[in-house]
């Protein structure tokens, strides 16, 4: 059975917060909130968390997974950014965008795209989630939470809570948060590529 947490979506209760950042570093599975929808999270290097965000949106090894990072400085540890590209991301984050670039030694093997050594990172624009990543201290491995043959991410906590309770370790609430997942932009080849159409406006990388 998943904890519930309630945390208020302008000033997140400290307490609560801990909370849910001691349960990440036991290995705990989570939904949270961010600034596009809800997605699912788990320790950076947590094999088992990876294996059930597979098995939850039936994913096969070609998935990018994503790195939410707190700010610029936490993701260039674990992604190779040029000059051009690194104009491009800091102009558009914190932003609802993910963007795929060659991973550094600090992202675990496991994680990275099997052939293009790759990894998505992004820097969300929501209060919960920023003050969860500051606790926490490193990136939250992530994934939409959209689940299979579904056209749209669920949007409330408590059904989230009650679809999923028996597969995840806990669920934070703050809100309803948007429908739609973020924009995906290729950068591994130095241009950007639009993968995906989302909540991002993609004008600057067309």
């Amino acid at each position: 059975m998943a904890k519930y947490f309630d945390v208020h979506p302008d000033n997140p209760q400290p307490r609560t917060i801990s909370q849910v950042a001691d349960s990440i570093r036991s290995g705990a599975l989570i939904a949270y909130p961010t600034d596009s929808c809800y997605a699912l999270g788990c320790k950076l290097g947590s094999r088992d968390g990876i294996d059930r965000i597979r098995t939850i949106r039936k994913l096969d090894d070609r998935h990018h997974f994503t790195l939410v990072c707190q700010d610029f400085a936490q993701l260039g540890q674990f992604v190779r950014v040029d000059n051009d590209v690194f104009r491009a991301i800091k102009a558009s984050t914190p932003g609802s965008y993910t963007f795929i670039l060659p991973a550094t030694r600090e992202v675990p093997r496991m994680l990275q795209h099997p052939k293009k050594k790759t990894v998505g990172v992004r820097i969300p624009d929501h209060v919960v989630t920023h003050a969860l990543l500051t606790e926490l201290g490193e990136p939250l491995l992530s994934s939409t939470l959209l689940l299979p043959d579904e056209d749209e991410p669920m949007t409330q906590g408590w059904e989230i809570k009650d679809r999923l309770d028996h597969v995840l370790d806990a669920v934070v609430d703050s809100g309803e948060c948007g429908t739609e997942p973020t924009t995906v932009i290729d950068f591994s080849n130095g241009e950007a590529e639009i993968i995906r159409h989302g909540a991002g406006d993609t004008t600057r990388f067309e």
